[in-house]
């Protein structure tokens, strides 16, 4: 360690004593993600401090978060995320051999003490971590019998090892391709086995790595993961075609419905947005409800109603496209309510209060108001929830004496 990263002065590292967190995930959240940008700032003004400030973090920030609640995923996001950037600090850091070779031996501890674990992905770098083929093949040796007895079909053998990801990626990074090939022979696990597909794209083996890749499909392996794999071998190759029929769909799915027309969108810009969002409700028969946000995204006004109208639609989002589109598109904003009402009265909806209810009623009436069609929209609602609909009669109670009176 230099001089100059003995004298400076971190301040996350105060923030990041073992068991420093109690259970809520927030407060963590918000320092792990200072910490990030201290290191950051740091590494533009001097890269190999700024590598050694990630290096001190990324031996802290297990022991400092084992007591927080993980169970929203947030807390994880956020650390993963840390450990992509800090990664790519330390690959890249002009360090000489034996201040890298001091780093990886101190993350490759700390890694084998992760017990949550929170920093389980950095193995995935270590390759790059090497920085050199030359130390990634060094890395290589030391770790390939125990990862040969780790991954052995001999259940007698077999067993977890913390460095085995470390190992592929070393042997990966190192050029190593046919002993990584030979290591993951009879290997079931996707996790391990993309490493091949991996190999076979280093050696220019595209054709045969999408091969490889389809056939590892069944249930060690992520259907999701496989198809962004050969998604990314097509478009490198420039068949974005042929990635888009064959994985675009599939291969950018998100947390949302609306996320994943915009991330297809995104990465196929060639491509038409009608095109797109009915390829996607085609993709998904029986959820075309829950293309309605994209369709409305888009200003596919009428194609947004018809999918509200084909399957289950959350009746507050077509609340909220009723309240936000009445002075706009007050036509569009009518039958949004009253799909709203609709799905209110046929039971649908995620904890449903008489608010809900009087609220799709309102916004529906506003609009049409607006569109001169107030007269016609208050019959077709009285229509609507005198249905013997599961949830109809709860929404005729909340709405029958207005409907009357009005």
């Amino acid at each position: 360690m230099t001089t100059r990263s003995k004298a400076h002065k971190w301040q996350f590292k105060a923030r990041f004593r073992r068991n420093a967190y109690g259970w809520r995930s927030q407060p963590a959240i918000k320092r792990v993600r200072e910490a990030v940008s201290e290191i950051k700032k740091v590494a533009r003004g001097d890269q190999v401090l700024g590598a050694e400030g990630a290096v001190s973090f990324l031996e802290r920030v297990s022991p400092a978060l084992e007591h927080v609640d993980s169970s929203s995923g947030a807390i994880g996001s956020a650390v993963n995320k840390a450990v992509r950037e800090l990664a790519g600090i330390i690959s890249t850091a002009p360090a000489d051999e034996k201040t890298r070779e001091t780093w990886l031996d101190r993350l490759f501890e700390a890694h084998a003490e992760d017990q949550i674990p929170y920093i389980e992905q950095l193995a995935e770098y270590w390759g790059d971590l090497c920085s050199s083929p030359e130390l990634a093949s060094r890395w290589a040796d030391q770790l390939i019998d125990i990862t040969r007895s780790a991954l052995s079909p001999d259940k007698e053998l077999r067993g977890f090892f913390h460095g085995t990801t470390a190992c592929l990626s070393a042997l990966f990074s190192a050029g190593r391709y046919g002993e990584l090939v030979e290591l993951l022979e009879e290997e079931r696990f996707w996790a391990y086995r993309r490493w091949v597909v991996k190999a076979m794209i280093a050696q220019g083996e595209r054709a045969d790595a999408i091969r490889y890749a389809e056939s590892c499909r069944g249930p060690w392996a992520s259907d999701y993961e496989i198809d962004g794999f050969c998604e990314e071998i097509l478009l490198s190759s420039g068949l974005v075609d042929e990635a888009y029929q064959r994985y675009g769909l599939r291969a950018n799915r998100a947390g949302t419905y609306l996320a994943w027309f915009r991330a297809v969108a995104k990465k196929y810009p060639h491509k038409e947005a009608p095109e797109i969002l009915a390829d996607l409700v085609d993709l998904t028969p029986g959820e075309e409800g829950k293309w309605f946000a994209a369709a409305k995204s888009a200003k596919f006004f009428e194609q947004a109603i018809d999918l509200a109208n084909r399957s289950p639609c959350s009746p507050q989002t077509l609340t909220r496209a009723a309240r936000d589109f009445a002075d706009e598109e007050p036509v569009f904003a009518v039958e949004a309510g009253l799909a709203a009402l609709r799905w209110l009265a046929e039971g649908y909806g995620y904890e449903v209060t008489s608010i809900d209810v009087l609220n799709a009623y309102s916004f529906t009436m506003k609009a049409a108001e607006n569109a001169g069609l107030g007269a016609e929209t208050h019959s077709r609602i009285r229509i609507l929830i005198a249905t013997n609909a599961p949830g109809g009669g709860f929404v005729n109670e909340i709405l029958g004496r207005r409907l009357d009176v009005e």
